[in-house]
């Protein structure tokens, strides 16, 4: 579908040069086989398997392998409270905080000759001994532990940006294949994470989620593979004397973008939202696998709700990209926030045991919740995704499009944290959750609270330029600032 609106939007121009290709280019899109084959001839097969491989394998599966993986291990294993695990999933997080320095080192700091290279073979190197050092190690202690749970996500991390760049930088030499290596990225992950969440409970049930952590070597050597393979030309007699100028003249745009109100306020309702949306997942988490005061779930089945959570993804996609795409930003996330408040009763029956008196088992309005909450949490995702790319002033749109992912994340381990404060304050524990429904209220009521701030979002047409004169007329040195486009996918954090 991507395919079809992106020719189609391209006008008869293209048509007219290369009629024919545009036919073709459709029928190979409706059959996987041969559009994976066109574009791996067009660019080349490695860039296809890194795709794959980044996406699709280490984000889709190794991401679902390892959230439920992590989940189990710190209740299990570790045996902590959710509050704490609140906290620490936050710090795990924190390498993804950090994109825009991975972004211009992969840019401006080649190593060896090579741009990309050696970035997806530290990435893979550093998966790999984490989580072995996670599943061989008997007795780890939890501090070691949280270090090699958040090396593993930096190592996701890199490898991420490092593709970015990659698949950035075929798109400018192949334009008439952007749309496809964009929708190859989205098709990897989604159905990655699908496939994750479908199997990840089994093998948590079979071998344990340490068992799943060595698991998770597999897809860090498969980056690692990727980095070997990667086509890339070296880059002879590169002046390492200009790295620095290019790190200041990137700075320097960027805080002269940040200062503009029709930049900072988007960014500070972008933070706001994502902040005030505070996340007690844990605290849920813990009270459905409880054998006594909870429905007492198996692993399968933890499993089998993320994956319908997937489906959900899948699903706002879609909606948003044949229906919603054309409203304007501030009406799309003024519904999307509501309804995200809202989504949180039907976890607030649940926990009060209502459903029980209606004969509606927990498991399926569980399952409802998780489907609801991701397919609200994408329809408010994706808008301020194309909101975040009319922010970018020209030259360095990959690097300040990284910032403002940032700026997101940081909302996002705000969250985490400030859920974690309000279990602990609400004395939410491992076997105690008599004040969890008063925690799922208050997040409700925070998740609305940013309805306040929707003024900070700019409204009108959500096509036209949202940036200042003074920065759109500028055009920036490419010989100083050579940057590319570093965009992540719908479920990238």
């Amino acid at each position: 579908m991507l395919l079809v609106d992106s020719l189609e939007a391209s006008g008869g121009e293209i048509a007219e040069k290369d009629e024919s290709r545009g036919g073709c280019f459709c029928n190979l899109f409706c059959t996987p086989f041969y559009w994976l084959k066109m574009l791996a001839n067009e660019t080349h097969w490695s860039l296809v398997f890194g795709v794959v491989t980044v996406y699709g394998v280490s984000q889709g599966i190794g991401g679902a392998f390892s959230r439920v993986g992590t989940d189990y291990y710190m209740k299990d294993v570790q045996k902590v409270q959710p509050s704490e695990s609140q906290i620490y999933q936050g710090i795990i997080s924190i390498p993804w905080l950090v994109k825009p320095i991975w972004g211009l080192l992969t840019d401006v700091l080649p190593v060896i000759g090579y741009r990309r290279r050696p970035y997806f073979i530290f990435a893979g190197l550093l998966g790999v001994v984490s989580m072995l050092l996670l599943s061989l190690h008997e007795n780890l202690h939890l501090a070691f532990a949280i270090l090699s749970l958040t090396a593993g996500s930096a190592g996701v991390a890199i490898a991420d940006v490092t593709l970015d760049a990659l698949v950035a930088q075929n798109s400018n030499t192949h334009p008439l294949l952007a749309p496809d290596l964009r929708s190859l990225c989205t098709l990897s992950s989604s159905i990655g994470a699908l496939l994750g969440y479908s199997i990840s409970g089994v093998f948590v049930h079979l071998i344990g989620s340490k068992g799943v952590f060595g698991l998770l070597t597999i897809p860090a050597g498969l980056v690692l593979l990727v980095g070997i393979l990667v086509d890339e030309p070296a880059m002879l007699n590169f002046d390492y004397r200009q790295v620095n100028k290019k790190f200041i003249d990137a700075g320097k745009t960027m805080w002269t973008t940040l200062k503009f109100p029709d930049v900072w306020r988007p960014c500070l309702y972008m933070y706001l939202s994502f902040a005030l949306s505070v996340n007690i997942h844990e605290g849920t988490f813990y009270w459905y696998t409880d054998s006594k005061g909870g429905p007492s779930f198996s692993q399968e089945m933890v499993g089998f709700i993320f994956a319908v959570g997937s489906v959900g993804s899948l699903l706002a996609a879609i909606i948003y990209q044949n229906v919603l795409k054309d409203y304007p930003f501030r009406d799309l996330l003024f519904w999307s926030q509501l309804l995200l408040g809202l989504s949180g009763m039907l976890e607030l029956i649940v926990v009060m045991r209502l459903n029980l008196k209606m004969g509606i088992p927990d498991y399926v309005l569980i399952v409802i919740d998780e489907c609801v909450f991701r397919l609200v949490i994408n329809l408010k995702w994706l808008p301020l995704l194309v909101l975040s790319l009319r922010l970018c002033p020209p030259g360095i749109e990959g690097t300040f499009f990284a910032v403002l992912m940032s700026i997101d994340n940081l909302g996002v381990l705000t969250s985490s944290w400030g859920g974690g404060i309000l279990l602990h304050l609400l004395n939410v524990t491992r076997t105690n959750f008599d004040n969890l429904w008063l925690a799922i209220i208050i997040r409700s009521i925070l998740r609305i609270t940013p309805l306040c701030l929707i003024f900070l979002v700019p409204g009108g047409d959500p096509k036209a330029s949202l940036l200042p004169s003074e920065i759109r007329n500028e055009d920036p040195d490419d010989e100083n600032i050579e940057l590319v486009s570093l965009v992540p996918s719908v479920d990238s954090k």
